[in-house]
Formats: C-alpha cells, sequence, structure tokens
C-alpha cells in the first residue's frame, strides 16, 4: 500500500515522527531545551540591569516616596564665610620708582703723575675724610722748594729795595738826592712786593698739589669697583676717574604719580604732613623700606602726563640698592574706624556692586553695597553691610536668593545649616 507523502513543510511537521529512530519525539524535546535557555538567560540579564537602580534608588530614596529628597528640603551648599568688621584701611597712590642715591661722587685725580698705592678695597664703606689712592707727590714737592726759593730771593730784595726808600725819604727834604730818584725807589719797592706775592702763590700751588697727591674720600658711602690699578700714570683730565663712592645710608627713591593725583599730595605738603612712603619689590608682595616724602618735582612730564616725587629712607640695612626698581605707594590718608569686609567677598555685575549675606536661618540674601577705599585683601563698604555680618566668601557660585548654606567660618568654626 502506497502512503502519500504530504506536499508542505508545515504538513509534514503536523504528522507523527513515524519511520524516525524509535519513533519518540526527541526534535522536539531538543528544541523546547533551547528555548527553556535563552528565556533563563535574558531573565538573568534583566535582573543584573536593574538590581543597580534598584539600589541607588533604595540608598537615595525615592523621589515621591517618604525617604526621598522631596522629603528632606533643598540641598545645602558649603561656603566659606567671613564676618564684616570695624577697622582702619589707608588711602594709598602707586607709582613705580627707582632707588637714587643722594649722593654720588666719581673720584678723579686732580693732578698728573703716577698712581703709588690704593688703600681701600672693592666694595668697602669709607667715611669722610678716609685715604683713597696717593700718587707720585716728588714732582711737587720740587716746584715747591723752588718756589720758596726764588720767594727767599724776592723777600731779600724787597727788604733791601725798602731800606733804600726810606733812606731817600730821610733825604728828599734836606734837598740831598732828587725827587726823582725817591719815585723810582717807591716803584722799585712795589715791584719786588708784588713778586713776592707771585713766590707765595707758587708756594701755595706747589703745597696745593701736593695735597692732591694724596686722595682722600668726599662723602661716606660704599666704594664701587676700582677704575685704575697702582703702577699707571693718571691726569687731571681723565674722564673715566679712579673710583665712584656711592652714599647707601640715608637712601632715596624717585618715582612718579600721575598728574590728576597730584593735587591731594600737595594739599597734604601744604598742610605741613608729613607723608609715609613703602617700598615694594617689583612683584609688590615684598615691604623692602618704609620711608618719607620729602620734595617733588618743579614741572609735570608733558609726554607721560605724570610728576617725579622723591621719598628718602634710612636704609640702615642696606636693603635699597641704587638703581633697583621698586614699587613706591604713598600713603595719602588712612581712615578710621569703617566697616571692612574681604575683597574676595565682593561680587559684581554690569549693574551693581553685592555680596551674598548669610541670614541666622542659614539662607544667603543679596545685598547690595557700596565699595570706598580698596587696599590689599580688605574692602571699605560705605553703605550696604554693618559690622558683624557675615557674608560668603567662596561658593558664590553656586548660590542664588534663598540658598541654604553651611558656612565654614574665616578663622572660626564651623556654623551648620540646619
Amino acid at each position: 500500500m502506497n502512503v502519500e507523502k504530504p506536499s508542505t513543510l508545515e504538513q509534514q511537521e503536523q504528522l507523527p515522527n513515524y519511520g524516525r529512530a524509535g519513533g519518540s519525539p526527541a526534535p522536539r524535546s531538543k528544541k523546547r531545551w533551547w528555548l527553556w535557555l535563552a528565556l533563563v538567560v535574558l531573565l538573568g540579564l534583566g535582573i543584573y540591569h536593574f538590581r543597580p537602580q534598584a539600589r541607588e534608588t533604595k540608598a537615595g530614596g525615592a523621589s515621591a516616596g517618604p525617604g526621598g529628597s522631596a522629603a528632606r528640603g533643598p540641598s545645602v551648599i558649603p561656603v566659606v564665610a567671613a564676618r564684616a568688621h570695624k577697622g582702619d584701611i589707608g588711602v594709598y597712590i602707586s607709582g613705580l620708582g627707582a632707588v637714587t642715591p643722594i649722593y654720588t661722587v666719581t673720584v678723579r685725580s686732580r693732578v698728573d703723575g703716577q698712581l703709588m698705592r690704593v688703600h681701600y678695597k672693592e666694595g668697602d664703606f669709607v667715611r669722610e675724610g678716609d685715604p683713597l689712592v696717593d700718587i707720585d707727590p716728588r714732582p711737587y714737592q720740587v716746584l715747591l722748594e723752588q718756589a720758596e726759593g726764588q720767594f727767599a730771593k724776592d723777600q731779600a730784595a724787597l727788604d733791601n729795595a725798602r731800606v733804600d726808600l726810606a733812606r731817600y725819604q730821610t733825604l728828599v727834604p734836606k734837598n740831598a738826592v732828587p725827587e726823582q730818584q725817591l719815585a723810582t725807589q717807591q716803584a722799585t719797592v712795589r715791584q719786588y712786593e708784588g713778586a713776592v706775592k707771585i713766590d707765595q702763590g707758587q708756594i701755595d700751588n706747589a703745597k696745593l698739589n701736593l695735597a692732591y697727591c694724596h686722595i682722600t674720600a668726599p662723602i661716606a658711602g660704599r666704594v664701587g669697583l676700582r677704575l685704575v690699578d697702582p703702577g699707571n700714570i693718571v691726569h687731571a683730565a681723565d674722564a673715566t676717574g679712579l673710583l665712584v663712592i656711592t652714599q647707601i645710608t640715608p637712601m632715596s627713591v624717585i618715582f612718579t604719580i600721575a598728574e590728576d593725583q597730584l593735587p591731594a599730595v600737595l594739599q597734604k605738603m601744604r598742610a605741613g604732613q608729613r607723608l609715609r612712603v613703602d617700598a615694594y619689590d617689583r612683584e609688590k608682595k615684598a615691604k623692602i623700606a618704609q620711608g618719607w616724602l620729602v620734595t617733588l618735582d618743579n614741572q609735570i612730564d608733558q609726554t607721560t602726563g605724570t610728576v617725579k616725587l622723591r621719598a628718602n629712607f634710612d636704609n640702615k640695612d642696606g636693603a635699597l640698592f641704587p638703581n633697583q626698581f621698586v614699587n613706591a605707594r604713598l600713603l595719602v590718608e588712612e581712615k578710621r574706624g569703617v566697616t571692612l569686609v574681604p575683597t574676595a567677598a565682593v561680587q559684581r555685575n554690569s549693574q551693581t556692586t553685592y555680596v551674598y549675606l548669610v541670614k541666622p536661618d542659614s539662607t544667603v540674601t543679596v545685598r547690595t553695597i557700596t565699595i570706598g577705599t580698596m587696599e590689599g585683601d580688605d574692602s571699605e563698604v560705605s553703605s550696604g553691610a554693618a559690622p558683624g555680618d557675615v557674608v560668603v566668601m567662596t561658593g558664590v557660585d553656586k548660590l542664588q536668593e534663598g540658598s541654604k548654606v553651611r558656612a565654614q567660618m574665616y578663622g572660626e568654626r564651623s556654623q551648620k545649616g540646619t
């Protein structure tokens, strides 16, 4: 008996699996096993994916649940704050300056001769009158002896002429000698007197040249590098000189300020006030010395619109060095008992100047203020804040009106928000 084969694959799958090994449905069981394995894998992936989110939700609390952030209220922002206080602040005028010695002397020889000896070392501090160098004095000693000899000769001739003049003065009344001879003798005496004066001048000049051979310090100060070594021939016409002495104590600083700032300085000086000047280094970080304003220039530089001022410093420690660049700060006025806040707490926009004020309930509010003098880390508040007010220094970028904060007071224990 012939059995007809199903025409389609679907009809074949609906028929019993007769004729296969054992006639059992093994292929269908195998297919179900793969299906269950796929379901288990998908279930495991789903659990792995959703469990971290469940843990985060459990740790943070559901947004609408009883333990969520909505129930706890807004977050607390940590900030650093400081208290406004009363204090003193100075009004300064700053200017660029250079350390300028009050006296600088280039020592030169006033006679020609050989440099014999040097009595100083480079960099020594000398006092006025201390010996510096010696020039060979022998040629000038010879000239002195010659002048003294000529003086003695002319002095003897003058003495003899005066004796003859006295004799003629007694004989002329007796008509023993003519009056012409008396007049001639008077002229001879005057000639010898002139010759003696010339000789005396030659003696003084020779003595002066001898003194110039021993050069001493004209001022007290520090000696620079030696410009001429012993053994060289020096001349009075030499332009380089022998050495340079610079006064170190006291020292001055010449600095400039804008012409618009000049009236305030003139007003203080005309009132007889002594204005303090502080010298700072190039970075304006370290204070080098403190001095006092002594004078100002007599005209304004039209090319720069500035005027020069001079301040003197004791400089006993030698902190100021000649030609050193400094930043000069002139104290024009000192305000006392004003309200001060840290400059870091002052905020600005295109319309106003303000601070974030911390209220007793640990929330902040924006307070408009008026700034006066600013000096260093402090700023004067003319209006808008009072001593004792707490203002935010750092962390303002996260704040807005009514933000809750936890204020760490500058120099005080932290003040936690509730």
